[in-house]
């Protein structure tokens, strides 16, 4: 490349990021934030050299706030109240979150058989991780932060191969099982004590921008057990509390409570020719 193509080309990249809208952090502290944040919740996993903290719990909360308001620098022209509010706004509802969090590792550890105890759901679970980092993502959402919640959710999703976007709505004991390849969209909305295996989408029937607004993702009521690879798809599907929906079946329309549905297998014996 010439001098004079190089100068061609550094304009154009000038002009470019002057058009940008908005300045985010690096993805690097975006997961280095969430990881801190879930290891002060949950400090079970250690490193083999073991930091001396003597600040202890106080120290690595005040840690915290400082990180997170060093991720929301970038994005001030966005915000639309100060980064002081914001900080103080999600800290102060991380209790609830925490709370959360625990029972949604009770659920894991009491429906999975090869569970042995809750400390190995928190350490090792995919699907505990990918919960943790939405609830988390989702409370910043609600604190009105633009950008940095998905960013979060998707570290998570680089992390275990299960996609939440960080604006659904997801209740109490929340169980998802092995998970690769589980994607939950933005609108939809799940209940209390539900159960999600590996492959299951809960998606929208129409892509389009102008849909943006509009609930496109389904609703799942309480204690509704989905199995692997299924899909439920539209923004008015909703499917009955205590329903079960089997492995690889694809639902479209909503379903009452206490609902079966299975994809339908046929096996076909071929006949011996002598």
């Amino acid at each position: 490349m010439t001098i004079e193509q190089q100068e061609i080309f550094f304009q154009r990249l000038a002009d470019q990021n002057h058009k940008y809208r908005y300045r985010l952090p690096s993805r690097h502290e975006c997961g280095h934030f969430l990881q801190r944040l879930i290891n002060f919740l949950f400090p079970i996993c250690q490193d083999c050299k073991e930091s001396n903290n003597p600040a202890g719990l106080p120290g690595a909360y005040k840690e915290l706030q400082k990180q997170l308001d060093c991720l929301l620098k970038p994005l001030d022209p966005q915000l639309e109240r100060s980064r002081e509010d914001i900080v103080y706004d999600f800290f102060s509802q991380l209790p609830d979150t925490y709370d959360l969090l625990m029972l949604d590792a009770q659920a894991i550890t009491d429906n999975d058989p090869a569970s042995v105890g809750i400390e190995e759901v928190i350490a090792i679970y995919p699907g505990f991780m990918a919960i943790a980092s939405y609830r988390i993502a989702h409370l910043l959402m609600t604190c009105e932060v633009p950008l940095l919640p998905r960013m979060l959710t998707e570290f998570a999703h680089g992390q275990t191969g299960i996609d939440i976007h960080p604006g659904a709505t997801i209740g109490k004991s929340f169980f998802i099982d092995h998970g690769t390849g589980v994607v939950i969209g933005e609108t939809t909305h799940i209940g209390n004590n539900v159960k999600i295996y590996q492959g299951v989408t809960l998606g929208a029937t129409y892509v389009a921008k102008s849909l943006a607004s509009h609930k496109r993702h389904p609703t799942i009521e309480d204690n509704v057990v989905v199995y692997a690879n299924a899909t439920i798809l539209g923004g008015n599907t909703v499917v009955g509390r205590d329903s079960v929906i089997g492995g690889n079946a694809w639902l479209t329309k909503s379903v009452p409570p206490y609902s079966q549905v299975y994809h339908q297998s046929k096996v076909e014996v071929k006949q011996q020719i002598a």
